[in-house]
This record gives structure tokens, C-alpha cells and sequence, in this order.
């Protein structure tokens, strides 16, 4: 792609990098029949090929952006499922991201639009605040049907019991179980620790029990993902330097083996530090290294001999692979290696490359073309006719609660139980297909 961008705005690196990127497009539109919305709404503008244009636009212009070219970036999943068809290898991540930066720093957003986004960046990232909020949403549960739009989505995504904080989640060590053959660092997750922190129990004790030590470091907050989505490079950076600080501390000290994810957008950003933190001299060198030992659960996981026959598997598993797994971080077989050693019959969903439309807080923004996605994904899934389904996200997890009663796990829940652990509570629905463990952990 021919771009035209003046001497000035290329000694921006910012600018020079989405240069790179934009011409390293060919036009072929590949990336076309994999994308969600394009495929829902048949607009090139939302393509990514479409939107490459309104960017390339809106960056040579240095003007403001109008609010179509914004609509139609705002529409954009982030899912990178054009990453992953692009024969040429635009990093279309990059750009995009780029893009939103820009649009929050030169564009007006209706007062509503820029409240709830002001809202979600003080809520989301911060456990307390974010389980207070869903405790409120409670009493409003009940007028979900009076209201529409982005009120309603919050709504119906609002659990209608909030789990109790999990002590396991607070900063500490915890040890192997018999001789020590690892020690990690995970992340507990913002959003994950108040709505699902069962998936972090279920982590240590898998881990612990086959001889990993796993630290929950003091300092470590939140990975940055949301503000970083939402156009706040700064605030994102901001919590970053906090985390890596907590993660450097131990490495320097008695050492990490690896930083391990449970959630897949977090663990996307996090291998991208090194790329966020380029141009900062003081950071750049930690954040490479913070990055290099960034690894999702199911990655690690492959390397060690888990143990099995606990319980009786051979249930069949549908496994709906998080885009920011499959795309992002380009974590494809290990989940479904993993489940199949574990004795479970995985099977295949249709169109397993599309979004579910979670992506991270794109159902509460776009809530809309989210639920076309989510019903789409359900039908795809319960056409496999599973007993169960598994995902490495919570916000797969939580987006596809709403539209189907077939139980939903994490992967790492299957993999404890399946080897001492206890029974994942969502299986309680299916009590016939999954017993209750013989062996307690």
C-alpha cells in the first residue's frame, strides 16, 4: 500500500511503525473471509482491508477523525483473525491499536460513550471496585427486560451471585507438593479473580500438585489489557511497570522458570511488552525480558506429565479456542492435546476461527453485533452436541453463559479434575456425565 506521510510525522517511531505496517499490505482481502464483522455485515469498511484505509486516512491527515471512520474502528473485535489468514504478515494488532490511541487523543466522543469508557477503565482493572459493581448490578437484575442496548448487556453479564474473594488469589507462595520441579509467577487477572476464581484455585492446585512452585508476587496488578484496547497507552503502561516491577523482583531473588496466564487476553498483551515498552530506554530491555517468560497455562502445562485416571473421562468436549489464543498468541493444539491426554474426546466446532464477541469489553461497547456472534458461536457449538464446553478466557467463558445451558469450563478446571482435583461446579449440571472426583487434592 502507497502511503504519504510527510519527513515530519515519520520522526514520530509511532507513526513510522503503522507506516511499515501499511505498506506491507497488498490488497489481496484474504483477511476479508475470516473477519466477523464483515462477515456479519458484508462492509468493507468493516474489513480489516476497510479499516486499513481509514486509518492510513486518518494518520496521514493528523485531523480528528469523523465519527463513521471512528464507528467503523470502534466495530473492530480485535480478535486477529486476520493475522492469522494474512499471507503477507500485516501486524494488524499494531495498527490498530494505534488507531484507538489516536481517536482518544484528537476525537469528542458523545458525553454517554465517554462516561461508560471513563467507567470501565476505573472499574474493570481493579478487583474491589469491579466486585462492588457487579454487587450493585444485582438489584438491577430484575429490570434487565425495561431496558435495551449497552444497560441491558451489562446486565444479563452480571453473574447473579458474586463469588467471595478467593485467598488463594492474595499475594503469596504456594508450595510444590513433593520434590519442587518449577517455580512460577502467575497472574491472577482482574476480571477473572471476581468472576471465576475457581479457575485460579484450580491452576495452583494442578500446578502444586505436580511439583510447581507458583507465586502470586506482591505488586502485581493488573496487565494493562483493557486501557491499552481502549485507547490509554499511558494508563496501560502505567500498570505494566507496576507488574513487571513485582515480576522482576522475583526473578532477581529466588527466580522464575516462566509467568504464567490463565486468561488468553491478558497473556497476548503481555507478550507484546516488548513491542508496547520499544521506545522507552529505561523499560525496554525488563519489558523483553518480562515478555520472553510470558507463557499461557496450556503451554506450559504440555511439557509436564500430568497425571490421570481420577476420574473416569471420555466426555466429549466441545473447545472453543479464545481468538486471543488462536490469533493473538498463536496457541492452537496444546489446549486440545492436553484434554485428549487427559482421556476426553475433543471435538471440532465450525468456524472455530470467528469470535464468540467478548473481546474483552466489546460486548458492553458493541453489545449488538456481540449477541449476533454469541448465538452464531452457540449454534456452531451445540451442533457438535457436547457434554461440556472449554475455553482459556473468561470472557468467552462469561459471554457464552448467556446463551446456552451447557456447561462451561475453563481448561484447566477439565485438567485438575482429571487428575484429583474436585469437580468443577459447572459440571453440576450434567451430574450423570461427570461424578464427583475419587480422589480429593
Amino acid at each position: 500500500m502507497q502511503t504519504h506521510f510527510t519527513l515530519a510525522q515519520l520522526a514520530d517511531p509511532d507513526i513510522r511503525e503503522s507506516e511499515t505496517i501499511l505498506r506491507s499490505c497488498v490488497h489481496c482481502g484474504f483477511c476479508t473471509a475470516t473477519c466477523p464483522t464483515y462477515v456479519l455485515l458484508g462492509d468493507e469498511l468493516d474489513s480489516p482491508r476497510g479499516r486499513i484505509y481509514l486509518i492510513k486516512s486518518m494518520l496521514e491527515s493528523e485531523a480528528p477523525p469523523s465519527p463513521t471512520v471512528v464507528r467503523h474502528i470502534d466495530r473492530c473485535l480485535s480478535c486477529l483473525s486476520c493475522m492469522t489468514t494474512c499471507p503477507s504478515g500485516v501486524h494488524y494488532m499494531h495498527l490498530v491499536d494505534h488507531a484507538r490511541s489516536h481517536v482518544e487523543r484528537t476525537y469528542t466522543r458523545p458525553f454517554l460513550d465517554r462516561t461508560l469508557r471513563a467507567i470501565l477503565c476505573l472499574v474493570l482493572p481493579y478487583p474491589r471496585r469491579f466486585r462492588l459493581a457487579l454487587r450493585a448490578a444485582r438489584f438491577a437484575r430484575p429490570f434487565a427486560g425495561l431496558v435495551s442496548g449497552r444497560l441491558r448487556a451489562m446486565l444479563a453479564l452480571a453473574p447473579a451471585v458474586v463469588p467471595a474473594p478467593s485467598r488463594m488469589d492474595r499475594p503469596q507462595v504456594h508450595a510444590a507438593l513433593g520434590p519442587r520441579r518449577g517455580r512460577v509467577a502467575l497472574l491472577p487477572g482482574c476480571v477473572q479473580q471476581v468472576l471465576g476464581p475457581e479457575i485460579n484455585a484450580a491452576t495452583i492446585r494442578l500446578l502444586t500438585r505436580h511439583g510447581i512452585e507458583v507465586v502470586i508476587a506482591p505488586g502485581a496488578v493488573c496487565c494493562g489489557a483493557v486501557t491499552h484496547h481502549m485507547g490509554r497507552p499511558e494508563e496501560a503502561h502505567d500498570s505494566a511497570r507496576r507488574t513487571m516491577s513485582a515480576w522482576l523482583a522475583e526473578m532477581n531473588g529466588t527466580g522464575l522458570d516462566a509467568i504464567l496466564t490463565n486468561v488468553s487476553g491478558c497473556g497476548t498483551v503481555l507478550k507484546d511488552y516488548g513491542y508496547q515498552f520499544r521506545n522507552d530506554p529505561q523499560w525496554r530491555e525488563p519489558a523483553r525480558t518480562v515478555a520472553g517468560l510470558v507463557k499461557d497455562i496450556s503451554e506450559y502445562l504440555l511439557a509436564l506429565p500430568l497425571r490421570t485416571g481420577a476420574v473416569s473421562t471420555g466426555q466429549a468436549i466441545a473447545y472453543h479456542s479464545a481468538c486471543s489464543l488462536q490469533h493473538g498468541q498463536q496457541v492452537k493444539a496444546e489446549p486440545v492435546t492436553l484434554l485428549q491426554r487427559a482421556g476426553f474426546t475433543v471435538r471440532a466446532v465450525p468456524e472455530g476461527h470467528l469470535c464468540c464477541g467478548s473481546a474483552g469489553t466489546y460486548n458492553l461497547l458493541q453489545p449488538e453485533i456481540a449477541e449476533q456472534l454469541r448465538d452464531r458461536k452457540i449454534r456452531n457449538i451445540e451442533g457438535t452436541r457436547p457434554d461440556a464446553i472449554a475455553t482459556g478466557n473468561i470472557g468467552c467463558m462469561a459471554q457464552l453463559r448467556t446463551g446456552t445451558d451447557l456447561p462451561i469450563v475453563h481448561t484447566v478446571e477439565l485438567l485438575d479434575w482429571a487428575s484429583g482435583g474436585p469437580r468443577p461446579a459447572d459440571l453440576a449440571k450434567a451430574p450423570g456425565r461427570f461424578p464427583d472426583a475419587r480422589v480429593a487434592a
